[in-house]
């Protein structure tokens, strides 16, 4: 009798481990996907370019920036990162950080970076190149769709730097 309940016990032990590393395993998974759904958006803006971001966010996705509703994601490349991304002769992140929390469905980040924009010359308007250089941080909702994690929600901000 001793040996059987022993053996129940054990096998209750085992499994509960088994199914603790499976669901630390899947929040392992969902954590990397999560940043890499972010990472993805990043190096597009760095390349600046919006080409392939809106498979990165829901159709119907909200866009903050800098306290103000930019509306959904369409919109915000239409009529405010689209045309600013016309300007800049590069946009580089630096001192980047990302912490990812995931709790399927969703999924919600946090980063902290460093920008550098060098805007072009514009010999039309007389203006010269000029580095604009900003502390930001961005939060922003994930939620797994058909197996895919998609923006939901973003909001940015940031501080202008003496350079």
């Amino acid at each position: 009798m001793k040996v059987l309940k022993f053996m129940t016990l054990l096998s209750v032990f085992l499994l509960t481990v088994n199914l603790t590393n499976a669901q630390d395993t899947s929040y392992a998974k969902d954590k990397k996907e999560v940043k890499a759904v972010m990472k993805a958006y990043k190096d597009a803006i760095q390349n600046l370019t919006t080409e392939g971001t809106f498979e990165l966010f829901t159709p119907d996705a909200i866009i903050f920036e800098q306290g103000k509703l930019e509306g959904t994601y369409k919109e915000y490349i239409s009529h405010h990162l689209g045309p600013e991304l016309g300007h800049f002769k590069s946009f580089t992140f630096s001192d980047y950080e990302i912490q990812a929390t995931v709790n399927s469905p969703y999924a919600y980040t946090t980063e902290n970076y460093i920008y550098t924009i060098v805007l072009k010359a514009n010999k039309t308007k007389g203006t010269k190149e000029r580095t604009i250089k900003s502390k930001g941080v961005a939060t922003s909702i994930l939620q797994k769709i058909e197996g895919k994690w998609k923006i939901i929600h973003s909001h940015t901000s940031f501080k202008k730097l003496k350079i």
